[in-house]
């Protein structure tokens, strides 16, 4: 039997901790091939972005073409865009394959807190991706931006807000608390009619770089095997907080280092 196959469409990160190679060893982490379109280079670290090289928009959609013309692509994970020529390239693409199953992790700022995003990009993402996605993930910075809000403080804020960016023509919105405090962690899922917490013990590591890609692609790969999106939620919060937990054991780098992808093989 096949393995289902998703999409990545995002940067590429040279220690490996997030964008395209966080996606791949998580799709095939969780039992899914993993293909690809990078939409820029980047140069970094654990400590921070030193530099970004975009791909030209006309070659993020042969990319894009490449893999859909010939593989049955059961999901798509799309994470950094850098700019709105590849935003718009990316959106002309879904529509012409017809994409199923897009996650959008609105990625505008790193790990190490440099910015990833051109700036008028955001209008972009609400107005060209949003609407072809099945479910969007910001964080709460993320989801603040989106809005051009400040950033909520309590559950009924963030409660809020989900409601407010659902209006922007997507039907499912995962606010990640990440940037939250307390004991947990606790990620919000908010559609139409439904609001479902995911928590998990808030782990104290610095070596958190990567989660958001983690946590949407992981999504993708739930959504690629048939599963419900809010089963696909579940499972996705449940390893990325494992990888967390576990992420201490790489020992890489000297700041924000890597989640553990592969912890339970090793």
């Amino acid at each position: 039997m096949a393995l289902p196959v998703a999409l990545t469409i995002a940067g590429s990160d040279t220690i490996a901790g997030a964008g395209i190679q966080a996606d791949l060893k998580t799709f095939s982490a969780l039992g899914v091939y993993g293909t690809t379109a990078i939409t820029a280079l980047t140069a970094q670290n654990t400590r921070g972005v030193s530099g970004i090289h975009e791909a030209p928009a006309g070659f993020v959609k042969a990319q894009i073409d490449a893999v859909m013309s010939d593989l049955a692509v059961a999901a798509v994970k799309i994470g950094m865009t850098a700019s709105q020529p590849i935003i718009e390239a990316i959106a002309e693409r879904l529509s012409h394959w017809r994409a199923k199953n897009v996650v959008l992790d609105p990625v505008m700022i790193a790990t190490s807190g440099d910015r990833l995003l051109a700036d008028g990009a955001v209008e972009a993402i609400r107005t060209q991706l949003m609407p072809r996605a099945t479910i969007v993930t910001p964080n709460l910075p993320e989801a603040a931006a989106l809005l051009d809000e400040d950033m909520a403080r309590t559950e009924d804020d963030i409660a809020e807000q989900g409601r407010r960016i659902l209006k922007l023509g997507v039907p499912w919105v995962l606010i990640k608390g990440g940037h939250g405090e307390g004991a947990e962690s606790v990620d919000y899922l908010v559609s139409a009619d439904r609001l479902v917490r995911f928590a998990a013990p808030r782990v104290n590591t610095r070596n958190v770089h990567g989660t958001g890609c983690t946590l949407a692609s992981a999504i993708a790969a739930g959504l690629a095997k048939g599963e419900s999106l809010e089963a696909a939620v579940k499972q996705a919060k449940d390893y990325v907080s494992a990888a967390i937990a576990n992420a201490d054991r790489l020992q890489l780098g000297n700041d924000h280092g890597p989640v553990h992808h592969f912890h339970a093989f090793y």
